[in-house]
């Protein structure tokens, strides 16, 4: 391009009509479905049942209770959590009433040079969520200092609890709701299932190159 042609362009853009208003990402946002409450924990259930997913809907107050009985049908030795995360106190208060048959806990709450031998011992780890998405049947990570992405990549199950009201009816709604554009996550992730890949003749394998397994605890008010 030579430098009379770059020139009337830029000139072109000079002159463009820069001044189009405030943004909103609403404006931008393709029209998607939405759902009530039941319908969305119901959708969510569905849809990742049907990529492997194991799904328990559980209530707030019981949550632990169904845990432990995920556990010990597995008959786990170690299960990893972030000591510093929401989910914590309820997990240390369970197990400090009933270990029998439980998985020994183990916390994460160092840098990966101290636990990354440590990490690849373990059968388990349990994470919070920033939500899930009904329309599409994915829960939402964000993984951060407390919970690494390594929380959930490494151990061959990931557990993952998802609150009731975070439960979003398409990803627009996430992030809206949750206001991502003036707080953009660096490493936002949609996990439907336990990892999986296909060969050449289209052939599906689940738990290849991640976690096995993964379960999804929804905590509601009423179960």
């Amino acid at each position: 391009m030579n430098n009379n042609a770059r020139d009337r362009i830029l000139d072109r853009l000079r002159a463009a009509d820069t001044h189009t208003g405030p943004f909103h990402f609403k404006d931008v946002c393709m029209p998607a479905a939405t759902y009530d409450r039941i319908e969305k924990v119901n959708r969510l259930k569905s849809l990742m049942e049907a990529v492997h997913t194991e799904v328990h809907v559980t209530g707030k107050d019981d949550w632990v209770g169904t845990l432990k009985g995920i556990l010990r049908q597995r008959n786990l030795k170690s299960l990893l959590y972030a000591p510093q995360s929401d989910i914590a106190p309820a997990i240390e208060k369970g197990w400090e009433s009933e270990t029998d048959e439980l998985p020994g806990l183990t916390v994460y709450d160092g840098p990966i040079e101290v636990y990354k031998d440590e990490l690849f011992q373990v059968d388990a780890a349990i994470t919070t969520t920033v939500g899930a998405i009904a329309e599409t049947g994915a829960v939402i990570l964000w993984p951060t200092a407390t919970e690494p992405r390594l929380m959930s990549l490494v151990p061959p199950i990931h557990i993952a609890v998802v609150a009731e009201e975070n439960i979003y009816s398409n990803f627009c709604e996430v992030i809206q709701e949750e206001n991502w554009p003036d707080k953009m996550p660096t490493n936002a992730l949609l996990i439907s299932g336990p990892s999986k890949t296909a060969d050449i003749e289209l052939t599906l394998a689940f738990g290849v190159h991640g976690p096995k397994e993964l379960i999804v605890l929804i905590l509601t008010d009423s179960k």
